[in-house]
């Protein structure tokens, strides 16, 4: 029986691990508990401070700041690669504005010279039919005219009005009015006249 309580002694004595826990880590974990909740409550951040007074310990800022740096390294390396790369899009969209605008001026331009061409096509057609007009007129004058009164003033133009204007007469008026001018004048001036129709 002595022997079963000293096993159940044994059983019942802790242990040095059992120890440990009860008397050492539980205590610790609840004060550490305690301590962040305080530090939280107190508006400060535990892990920060943490962080701050590991980067001022040699070996530890050591081991994290290798990391952190490179991290830090290659982001600055993203950022500053993604900046000319944005300002590389920004010259090629300000470039094509600016091409898209000489484009929009040229149009324009365009589009004033045309509207000036037609302009001054329109005032040429209708200075070309006032001319027209004025020229057949002045054929009809001399058709009505008496052919002794039109052969003197045809001689005294030049022979390419004169003809000009011998060609738009009708053939009878132009028949008298060849009569009445010297033989050597109306040869001239039908010699011209049959050139003029071929």
């Amino acid at each position: 029986m002595e022997k079963t309580l000293k096993n159940q002694n044994i059983e019942k004595e802790p242990n040095a691990l059992h120890r440990f826990i009860f008397w050492v880590l539980i205590p610790l974990l609840f004060a550490i508990f305690l301590a962040l909740l305080i530090t939280s409550i107190a508006g400060v951040n535990v892990f920060q401070k943490a962080k701050e007074i590991g980067e001022k310990v040699p070996i530890v800022s050591s081991m994290f700041a290798k990391s952190e740096r490179d991290n830090l390294l290659e982001y600055e390396e993203k950022i500053v690669s993604l900046d000319a790369e944005i300002q590389n899009k920004n010259a090629q969209i300000d470039q094509l504005k600016s091409q898209i605008e000489k484009h929009e001026t040229e149009k324009e331009r365009f589009l004033l010279e045309k509207e000036q061409l037609e302009q001054t096509i329109e005032e040429l057609r209708q200075m070309r039919d006032e001319n027209k007009r004025a020229y057949k007129e002045i054929v009809s004058t001399y058709e009505a005219m008496a052919p002794k009164n039109a052969a003197p003033i045809i001689l005294k133009m030049k022979d390419d009005e004169a003809v000009k204007i011998l060609s738009n007469i009708g053939t009878e008026s132009l028949a008298k009015i060849l009569e009445k001018m010297p033989p050597e004048q109306a040869a001239k001036y039908l010699e011209k006249l049959s050139a003029k129709a071929e």
